[in-house]
């Protein structure tokens, strides 16, 4: 195996990248920036801790996000396994990255910034969804935006609902955990996980 080891060997492959693919890249919201990504309901987040990196995945109705300003967005921290993995390693190292999806838009959004983990009461109060509200907001202050090229998502034809995967061919969750864990009841897990699931949304 041939390994790249040095920034100018890759480079001596690559090139330089586009006019287009350098002016994009903004450090700020930009109007149309802003409405991208207010449109999106799913963005990924990565993080960094002495352990590595980790990506979590980020949905809500309507907007992911809800931005503060040109510089900043808010993601409330729904529900989800109490793993905390990406609160974890924001505590420690506050270098995040977002990309957003859109549903049927292949142009995807990516935000580089710092981020915190707030617990302030009226933040959390202003995410009130059925009653209920996050337990904590990450704050994300953004260093640089810019839209990603689409040929990613035009290649895997993401969107084209003749290229979804029946979910019936692929593992269940019950039966991955299974894998992992051979006494695990994955029949149990598998009946009981879509109504949790629902009625633990928020």
């Amino acid at each position: 195996m041939t390994i790249i080891r040095s920034v100018d060997d890759l480079k001596a492959i690559y090139g330089s990248g586009s006019e287009a693919s350098n002016l994009k890249v903004t450090p700020f919201l930009t109007h149309e920036y802003r409405r991208m990504i207010e449109a999106a309901p799913f963005v990924a987040l990565a993080t960094v801790g002495p352990e590595g990196a980790d990506c979590s995945p980020r949905g809500d109705k309507g907007g992911v996000v809800r931005v503060e300003d040109e510089k900043t967005i808010l993601l409330p921290d729904w529900r989800g396994n109490n793993r905390v993995d990406s609160l974890i390693n924001i505590v420690r190292d506050p270098r995040v990255a977002l990309m957003f999806l859109v549903p049927g838009s292949n142009t995807t959004m990516r935000i580089n910034g710092k981020a915190v983990v707030s617990i302030a009461p009226e933040l959390l109060q202003s995410f009130e969804m059925d009653g209920k509200h996050p337990r904590t907001v990450i704050v994300i202050t953004v260093d640089e935006v810019y839209f990603q090229c689409a040929r990613a998502l035009m290649r895997s034809e993401l969107w084209n609902p003749d290229n979804f995967v029946d979910p019936a061919s692929l593992p269940t969750p019950g039966a991955m955990l299974k894998a992992a864990k051979q006494d695990f009841d994955k029949d149990t897990y598998d009946r009981e996980w879509p109504a949790r699931a629902v009625s633990t949304l928020w």
